[in-house]
């Protein structure tokens, strides 16, 4: 057996970034940039007022000064005039200062009677004026790599860049095998148990940036599973389930063989989910994931986001972890390393009682995955732990 980082980095070395698309920015939320996005001008583009109020000349702002109001400014439509002494322009929080304006006096320092307006004798000395280019200048750049959230878009907007060219999205193929397995909503037979595993890997790898393609469940027969591998083509990653222990059954790894696959690893000193396998079989990385429901959703976790994030581009790293306090003693650990369902809450994390491989009823309980090193020693309460929040 290999530990989960080594596994990982074989993994890693299986996989290239998928190829890059141009998509409007509308449609480029959770995307990552693949090329960066630079601004095409200043923001703000001009002078702007920071404050509603009135734009006069820096020297006319005097306590109980009386000046003569020759128009307003607003926000998308500029006074054009220039601002002589004596003079000032209404003007609205965002609207471009007039030439020869220099200071905003805020309406709350004015009183205003007709056409003119008269400074209050206790004005502060802000400016209230935004300068072109405050925010950001002409040509700065959003660089690529990054996963595009809601702060970038309006960044990229404001730029005024209506496409962005990001990683296209890699298209799995997701292979369910066993013929122990029913699809939900089935007519299972007395000795089948429902396909569980594939729906929460699914939506992990959907969360991640994926484009899944769920394929038919492939019985346990050579020529069932050589058809799954076969409808496979086309796709940036295959990730088959079950079938990949060493039972007579177990026949994912035999076929994958077959077809061509030299595994990078077999086994993972890791629990839940010790059988795992990787490689290259018709063109494409895999991944053999175990059948075990809890097994499959745990390394779905630790392997498939960040081989995900990999083919979008990102860093080739592991999930990270943050640190936690347990409020719960746990007993030493065995020689694998253990991702123990978990809940966190408040920098505190409690371990569930039940560790078993088959509860999805625990897994459902849990937000985070504790994680023990191999035979890490007992713990007591308040000791500090590594958690992966799920």
């Amino acid at each position: 057996m290999i530990s989960v980082d080594d596994a990982l980095h074989h993994v890693f070395d299986l996989l290239s970034p998928v190829g890059t698309e141009t998509v409007p920015l509308s449609q480029a939320a959770g995307r990552v940039l693949a090329e960066p996005v630079i601004a095409g001008r200043d923001q703000p583009p001009f002078p702007s007022s920071a404050m509603d109020g009135y734009a006069v000349r820096t020297d006319d702002a005097q306590p109980g000064a009386t000046l003569t109001v020759i128009g307003e400014a607003a926000a998308g439509a500029r006074f054009h005039a220039p601002v002589a002494p004596n003079q000032a322009v209404r003007i609205f929080t965002g609207a471009p200062v007039p030439e020869g304006a220099t200071r905003i006096v805020i309406q709350e320092d004015v009183v205003r009677n007709g056409d003119t307006i008269t400074l209050n004798p206790d004005l502060d000395n802000a400016a209230y004026i935004r300068p072109q280019g405050t925010d950001f200048p002409n040509g700065l750049t959003l660089p690529e790599g990054r996963r595009l959230g809601p702060n970038d878009l309006a960044l990229a907007a404001a730029m005024n860049c209506p496409h962005v060219t990001v990683r296209r999205r890699p298209v799995v193929a997701l292979l369910a095998t066993g013929d122990e397995l029913a699809m939900p909503g089935d007519d299972p037979g007395p000795d089948q148990i429902i396909a569980s595993n594939i729906f929460a890997l699914k939506a992990i790898l959907q969360a991640e940036g994926a484009a899944v393609r769920l394929l038919p469940i492939a019985r346990d027969r050579t020529d069932s599973l050589r058809a799954g591998f076969e409808r496979a083509r086309g796709t940036d990653l295959l990730v088959t389930t079950g079938g990949a222990s060493v039972g007579d059954h177990d026949l994912v790894g035999q076929v994958a063989a077959e077809l061509g696959m030299a595994r990078a690893f077999y086994r993972v000193a890791m629990r839940p989910g010790k059988p795992l396998m990787a490689g290259r079989v018709l063109g494409r990385p895999m991944v053999g994931l175990p059948g075990n429901p809890v097994s499959a959703i745990v390394c779905g976790h630790i392997f498939l986001r960040p081989v995900i994030r990999v083919l979008l581009g990102l860093a080739a790293a592991p999930l990270t972890r943050q640190r936690a306090t347990l409020a719960a003693p746990l007993p030493q650990n065995g020689p694998r390393e253990h991702y123990m369902r978990a809940y966190l809450t408040d920098g505190q994390v409690r371990a569930h009682d039940r560790q078993d491989s088959s509860l999805l009823s625990v897994l459902g309980l849990s937000n985070a995955l504790l994680v023990r090193a191999p035979h890490a020693p007992a713990c007591d309460v308040g000791t500090t732990v590594p958690v992966i929040p799920l």
